[in-house]
């Protein structure tokens, strides 16, 4: 683990908007907007729900013209970096760059050829708007199929790299690279084999992973591995749900990991037979009710006053429930009885006078 968090430290530094990556900085959480960017309003009003869910930077689709001028008005209205998601004609990665655009994600070996490329990275250039180099294990190409008998790490990272090398060609080095696919094992090993032979900051995440349950479990999983061995500088974790599941599932798998540090992390117990409350739906509760909650705070919720203060000693606060009461709990030491239905109510006002000392 020591050797690979070493990477995360020593990608170089690369500036989108108002943030920066890489160089040992926080991973930062992305998303990706799917209204029509076209539709300003509609876009704006996700963009900003995603902003309160903690999302660092938001990637749009620019398939028109229409989509690129877009980014100009949706830019005055949000807060966060915005990238431009291109695929196949160089004109619309001109054209976002022109209106506006913090970043670009193309395959430099779909966007028209080495001219149009040459022109995509001239535009970057001129205004030093980075450039994200994307490969998929569905975009392989034919020869790399047939050198190493189908979808390989060692493909997905030739083609990156091939990719990375054409924008080099033009003497522009201030990229990103994001190598993805929907297979784990496949692409954690990929991500070991890029790390060491590049140092520009890595985009991470389980392409297609699925739906909001499913999904989630597998880009644990995968994203797990690789900020666990320090590789990461930017991830998206993506589902088919709304986007700012992402966001708040990133939040989770990164705070499990102790790579994020705002907000309350929840923790509550599987629930058991000695269990005499609503355990689930209070938990869920408190979830909600901390989400806008500017603390650094670890709070549990316990299902029994058996094994609750004990369970809950790493938390910094906590509930208990018990028989029609339950137990205010700090760093594992009961502090007070109060009646059930005043559990949540006594943990909100404990919170509270709590945020009130930080400020």
């Amino acid at each position: 683990m020591d050797q690979e968090i070493l990477h995360r430290q020593r990608t170089k530094i690369v500036r989108i908007g108002d943030r920066i990556i890489g160089g040992g900085n926080p991973i930062l959480i992305q998303s990706m907007t799917n209204t029509r960017t076209e539709d300003v309003e509609a876009t704006v009003e996700q963009i900003l729900r995603l902003e309160t869910a903690g999302c660092d930077i938001i990637r749009s689709t620019v398939p028109t013209i229409e989509a690129a001028q877009a980014i100009k008005e949706i830019k005055k209205r949000i807060h966060i970096p915005l990238v431009a998601d291109i695929h196949f004609d160089y004109k619309m990665a001109i054209a976002a760059i022109e209106n506006g655009a913090d970043k670009i994600r193309i395959n430099p070996g779909n966007i028209g050829g080495e001219e149009k490329l040459r022109a995509v990275v001239a535009a970057a250039k001129e205004r030093n708007v980075p450039i994200r180099v994307g490969v998929n294990a569905g975009s392989l190409e034919k020869e790399l199929l047939e050198k190493y008998h189908g979808v390989t790490p060692e493909g997905i990272v030739e083609s990156a790299l091939d990719k990375v090398g054409m924008i080099e060609k033009e003497g522009y080095d201030n990229l990103v690279i994001s190598i993805k696919s929907s297979n784990i094992p496949i692409c954690t090993k990929a991500h070991e084999l890029l790390t060491k032979q590049t140092a520009y900051p890595i985009h991470i995440g389980i392409t297609e992973a699925g739906t909001l349950y499913g999904g989630n479990i597998k880009s644990a999983v995968g994203l797990g591995i690789l900020l666990y061995e320090g590789i990461g500088d930017t991830m998206r974790v993506s589902l088919s749900s709304d986007p700012v599941e992402e966001v708040k599932s990133a939040k989770v798998i990164l705070r499990s990991l102790g790579l994020y540090k705002q907000g309350i992390e929840v923790i509550s117990c599987p629930t058991c037979g000695r269990t005499r409350i609503d355990l689930i739906g209070l938990a869920n509760q408190v979830e909600e009710m901390v989400a806008d909650i500017p603390l650094n705070l670890k709070v549990a919720v316990m299902g029994c006053a058996v094994n609750g203060p004990g369970e809950a000693r790493e938390a910094d606060i906590g509930i208990a429930g018990g028989e029609k009461e339950g137990l205010l709990i700090k760093k594992g030491k009961i502090i007070k009885k109060v009646p059930e239905e005043q559990l949540l109510n006594v943990l909100r006002d404990e919170l509270l006078c709590w945020n009130q000392n930080e400020d």
